[in-house]
């Protein structure tokens, strides 16, 4: 078995991971931010009665009060699973990991949620690379127990809060011909910035993001900001047809790749615990690649005038165009076409 193997959802459903929990014999520890999927429940409380250690974390509910895990998380407690909420410490515990048996690592985009099983762009990296899976069950135990974890300069993994925003700045930076990222949200100026030097030093870049009517209104100026500064140098910058964009993905000159949790916001990098893998595994990287080319077929540019965002907010989201100072009229719009 390789040492690191690729699943890309929704084309192999959520079979790897309910056939990696059943081959489970000694112990299985979940970190998730949504866990509702009923068929992935039912596979963790079997593998709890057939005798495997089974422990979940599970994101507490929201600053909102939103709580996406509120009854799988009664029905796991009433199956006798070991649970607790994620680490106070953090905002959210944005990370979707898996260890099993202490040997192998899932480490993934999507959550445990039927729609991202079976609607959205997602991935997931599972390694067996020892100094990697003892990483994740390092900060599974200092989250569980509520002690601080310091991955170190020498860290394998991508951890956020820690080296997640250097980490990502130096995979742009060390880029050389071109960068493909799929990812919902570019508001942190730091990568920005980088990604913008990436382009005026002559690498291609192709993003695929969300459309601006599905960022939180009080995220529209940061959001569309991004995207516009990109759009403006050149990056083309597309939205994902027939299905939704939850994946976060880079890949870099056909020989590097960065799959994981992290969104290139600030609130990723400096208040939520994130979880991201870098590899340089070539039939990986080769298959990516191909991801890329078939997704971005499959893609078209995102409108960013005027006219294409006030369409876009006003007409398929809640509203924000006002927050961008936006106006309709073909005038103004045609001042800002790319």
């Amino acid at each position: 078995m390789p040492d690191r193997n690729l699943i890309v959802l929704p084309d192999e459903t959520a079979k790897p991971f309910l056939d990696a929990i059943a081959a489970a014999r000694k112990s299985l520890d979940v970190k998730m931010f949504v866990f509702s999927d009923t068929a992935l429940i039912n596979a963790v409380i079997d593998a709890h009665k057939r005798g495997v250690r089974v422990r979940v974390m599970l994101n507490a509910a929201r600053r909102s009060g939103e709580d996406d895990n509120e009854q799988s998380r009664k029905t796991l407690e009433q199956a006798g699973i070991e649970l607790k909420e994620s680490n106070p410490a953090f905002g959210i515990t944005h990370e979707k990991s898996m260890v099993v048996d202490e040997t192998t690592a899932f480490v993934k985009s999507l959550n445990w949620a039927t729609k991202n099983l079976t609607e959205t762009r997602d991935y997931a990296i599972t390694t067996t690379h020892r100094h990697g899976v003892h990483e994740i069950i390092a900060c599974f135990e200092a989250d569980w127990n509520r002690e601080e974890f310091k991955p170190g300069e020498s860290a394998h993994m991508i951890w956020c809060p820690a080296n997640g925003r250097e980490r990502i700045a130096q995979f742009i930076d060390d880029a050389k011909h071109t960068l493909f990222i799929q990812n919902e949200r570019y508001q942190d100026t730091v990568i920005l910035e980088r990604l913008v030097r990436a382009r005026q030093r002559g690498v291609k870049i192709h993003l695929m993001a969300r459309p601006p009517h599905s960022l939180k209104k009080e995220k529209i100026v940061e959001g569309v900001g991004g995207l516009r500064i990109m759009d403006d140098v050149g990056i083309k910058i597309h939205k994902l047809k027939h299905l939704k964009l939850h994946g976060k993905m880079m890949l870099a000159d056909g020989l590097r790749a960065i799959v994981g949790s992290i969104n290139l916001a600030p609130g990723s990098f400096d208040d939520r615990r994130e979880l991201a893998i870098e590899f340089f595994d070539d039939d990986i990287v080769e298959r990516l690649q191909k991801i890329a080319h078939h997704d971005w077929k499959n893609s078209h540019p995102l409108d960013l005038t005027d006219a294409g965002l006030f369409e876009d907010l006003e007409e398929r989201g809640g509203g924000g165009a006002e927050l961008l100072v936006l106006r309709a009229d073909n005038e103004h719009s045609a001042k800002h076409k790319a």
